[in-house]
Parts: C-alpha cells; sequence; structure tokens
C-alpha cells in the first residue's frame, strides 16, 4: 500500500477557512469563564481592532449564548467516508440535472462572471450546488451569537478571530438581521465566513451592497472572486480521472513523493510532475488512452478504487474547502454539466 494515500476523508463543509489547523481546547472553555465575563473582554479586543463602540454596543448588548450551536459543536460526530461512497452520495442524477438547470438559466450572467474573473462558470455552478443546494439552503442562525456562543465555549480558536470579523462586516454597513447562516457561522449562498466575506465579496450588481444572501450576481462574482485570489488560473482544467494499476502504484510510490506542506488535503496528494512523467510511469486514461501532450504539471490524488491527476486550479478548489471529497465532487460536477 502506498504511504498516506486518501482512503477515508474527514468532511468539512465551512469554505475558506478550514485550511488553517484549528486547535481544539477541551471541554473546560466555557467554564473558565462567566457568558458575561468573555463578552466584556470581545468588547475590549473589537475596540482595539477599531469597532466602533456603537456596533460593539448594538451586536452584543442583551447577547446570550445559543444551546443548540454548542450541542452542535460538541455532540457532531466525525463524519469520515470513503472517497467513493462520497461522490456517489453527492453526485446524483437530481444534483446534476439541477446543476444543468440553474447554468441554463443564469447563462448570461455566469458568462459575464466568466469574462471578468477568469474562473469557470461550471465550476461556481459546482460549488453553489454543493455549498447551499444552489441558495435553497443558507442557514437560519444568526452569525453574530452563534460565534459568540463557539468561541465562549473555548474549544475552536477560529471562531474568536471570526466573531471580530463579524462585528466588522456590521461596522462596514452590513445589517446584523442579514448575517444569518450555518450553526457555526458559515453565511450565504456561498457559505462564507465572515473573513471570507470581507476579503472576497464583491458587489457585482452595482447596488452598493456584496450581497452573498439574494443576489445571484454577488454570489457568482464573490465565489469567482475568491478563486481567482486563491490562484485559479483562466482556461485550464481542475483535473481529470485516471486509471492507475497495481504495479504502476508501487512505481509511484518509490519515484512519487508525497507533499509535506498545506492543509491535510494536499498533504495527501503527490508533489506535481509533468505529465509526461506521469506517462512514463504508466498512468493512463480510463479505458487505457495516453493522457494529453500538454506541458503541464499534476499531482495524484487517490481513493479507494478510483484516482485523478489535479492541476494547479483543483488548490483553488482546496483553499475554499481544504477536503479532496469536496474538491472532486465540484470538479466531477462542473464536467458533467456541459
Amino acid at each position: 500500500m502506498m504511504r498516506g494515500w486518501l482512503v477515508a476523508v474527514v468532511l468539512v463543509g465551512l469554505s475558506g477557512v478550514w485550511a488553517r489547523p484549528v486547535a481544539a481546547q477541551g471541554e473546560g472553555g466555557a467554564a473558565a469563564q462567566t457568558f458575561e465575563e468573555f463578552l466584556e473582554a470581545i468588547r475590549a479586543e473589537a475596540a482595539a481592532a477599531g469597532i466602533t463602540q456603537q456596533t460593539i454596543d448594538g451586536a452584543l448588548t442583551g447577547l446570550t449564548p445559543e444551546p443548540v450551536v454548542v450541542s452542535r459543536d460538541r455532540t457532531q460526530p466525525e463524519i469520515v467516508q470513503s472517497l467513493e461512497a462520497y461522490l456517489a452520495r453527492r453526485l446524483t442524477s437530481s444534483t446534476v440535472t439541477a446543476a444543468r438547470r440553474h447554468a441554463r438559466q443564469h447563462a448570461r450572467l455566469l458568462a459575464r462572471v466568466e469574462r471578468d474573473y477568469g474562473v469557470s462558470s461550471r465550476v461556481l455552478v459546482a460549488i453553489w450546488g454543493l455549498e447551499s443546494n444552489f441558495g435553497r439552503f443558507t442557514g437560519t442562525y444568526s452569525t453574530v451569537r452563534a460565534l459568540a456562543t463557539l468561541a465562549w465555549d473555548g474549544r475552536r480558536t477560529l471562531f474568536r478571530s471570526e466573531l471580530i470579523e463579524a462585528l466588522r462586516m456590521i461596522d462596514r454597513g452590513v445589517p446584523p438581521a442579514r448575517m444569518k447562516g450555518s450553526w457555526a457561522g458559515a453565511m450565504g449562498q456561498p457559505q462564507f465566513m465572515p473573513s471570507s466575506y470581507l476579503r472576497h465579496a464583491v458587489d457585482v450588481d452595482g447596488d452598493g451592497v456584496a450581497d452573498i444572501w439574494t443576489s445571484h450576481a454577488d454570489v457568482f462574482g464573490s465565489m469567482a472572486n475568491y478563486l481567482r485570489n486563491a490562484g485559479w488560473t483562466a482556461g485550464e482544467r481542475w483535473g481529470r480521472e485516471v486509471s492507475i494499476g497495481r504495479d504502476v502504484m508501487a512505481r509511484i510510490d518509490r519515484e512519487v513523493p508525497m507533499r509535506t506542506e498545506g492543509c491535510r488535503a494536499v498533504r495527501l496528494m503527490t508533489e506535481a510532475r509533468p505529465l509526461a512523467e506521469w506517462q512514463r510511469l504508466g498512468v493512463r486514461l480510463p479505458g487505457g488512452g495516453a493522457l494529453p501532450t500538454a506541458d503541464m504539471e499534476a499531482s495524484l490524488v487517490r481513493g479507494e478504487r478510483r484516482s485523478f491527476l489535479v492541476y494547479r486550479n483543483y488548490l483553488a478548489l482546496l483553499d475554499y474547502n481544504c477536503s479532496h471529497s469536496y474538491a472532486l465532487a465540484v470538479g466531477l460536477l462542473s464536467d458533467r454539466i456541459d
């Protein structure tokens, strides 16, 4: 067996943040201070970060913990699935049909966004479908209350910084009533965390607001801007499925090392090699065909029964959500939209 290969994948669904390691802090976070004491500390931290007193008072005065959020975080099981099981569950015929329908319905807008940002419109539709079921479900939890509760609970350090960023969003004019999303603070149709919203959300429809909740133009533009900022290269594929026999796999194991830096998913793929090198090693297209002759580099991602050569645009998908299951589902769904 090849060392470190992707056989099971921990699935996560918060875009653009899980690429960073998260340190668990144990069960004692909430016991260290009352919620009111925690809020006082956040008030001081927010003020030091330049958040106005009006925003701090308006968002935090009278705030109470959300018990359901704590329960969800503390009792959520680690979800582990094989790559193949995840793809089978997410890439159903109904999902593919819906993706094609939405791609046709928004074709002109998607073409405009693709022209302006250089990101494939099919990839945007695929992300939209996987993140929020094409905008049908974006979450109902108050972002500030959810993040405050999770930051107070102290189990994941990122929630405290995301709470400050949520306050910064309000300071910049986003109405708190609009800031609703998942129990973990991901918002809108692209499921952006507050830090991702501040860095990547854009106003495409020209109304003066980057609206990732109701504006298709801003939703598509913001996702495209995120990927462009993550290094997406216009006109290139994300990757392709390949065929690898046992002897070839053993040869790859000997000759191509795994990556040693990046998020967990990045470290579960090989270093990049030219396509000609993969061809020499014996990697073929499904059915035995030769690999393309393009002078591109690719890394190998392997599940239990399926293998993929992925290009540099795939790394942008992992930046959006550091999970091979997620990134491969986006790529394969985008291919089927045609």
